[in-house]
């Protein structure tokens, strides 16, 4: 999206919603940062087995993002047709409240990747990152094709946990907060990339 295009998107929307779109910036000059100046090597080392390399935590980043973006577009584009308008701002309630919380680093709650949002193995760093960027904006998209309406009441299935259905609004606070949870994990796999000096040109 261009720089223009995405500041008129975010003078015409919503206090929150702007918040969101400038969390989603400040994840993409964070990616941006942990990957510059890293070899090839080290983007893709892991600090153990059963840990994530740099371009692991974008990859991952990518493909949560597709996959609550899949699930949120068709509510919200029947509540379009439906013509159901803002009333309220775009907030989380309580539990989407709390859900949110427990993305944000640091970690207190591990969880596992969901099946099918596993990484690729050791994929390359320019295209991990490149891969999340265009996630990212592609949430940006959906905040400005349907930042209209209300967001805070329609409700999507979540892909990832049978029953549970979450509100578009917290659907969009979990991206931030699940970003920052991950590019914390990017940044300390960078740090150990790093501190292993040579052995980070051989992958684990």
């Amino acid at each position: 999206m261009a720089r223009n295009e995405r500041a008129m998107t975010s003078a015409a929307i919503a206090p929150e919603l702007q918040a969101i779109l400038v969390a989603l910036d400040e994840a993409d000059a964070d990616a941006r940062e942990v990957a510059a100046g890293l070899t090839e090597a080290q983007g893709i080392w892991r600090e153990a087995p059963g840990r994530w390399s740099v371009s692991e935590c974008l990859d991952h980043l990518a493909k949560i993002n597709a996959v609550y973006l899949a699930a949120m577009r068709e509510p919200a584009r029947r509540a379009q047709q439906a013509g159901r308008t803002r009333r309220r701002p775009a907030r989380p309630g309580v539990i989407g409240r709390w859900f949110v919380r427990t993305m944000e680093p640091p970690v207190s709650i591990k969880m596992k990747a969901p099946s099918g949002t596993e990484p690729r193995p050791a994929p390359p760093l320019a295209d991990a990152l490149a891969a999340f960027l265009a996630s990212q904006d592609d949430v940006r998209r959906f905040v400005a094709d349907y930042g209209h309406l209300d967001l805070s009441r329609v409700r999507f299935p979540n892909p990832f946990v049978t029953g549970i259905r979450f509100s578009l609004a917290t659907g969009l606070h979990v991206v931030p907060a699940h970003d920052r949870r991950h590019l914390s994990q990017a940044w300390r796999a960078r740090r150990a990339a790093e501190q292993a000096g040579t052995d980070a040109a051989r992958p684990r």
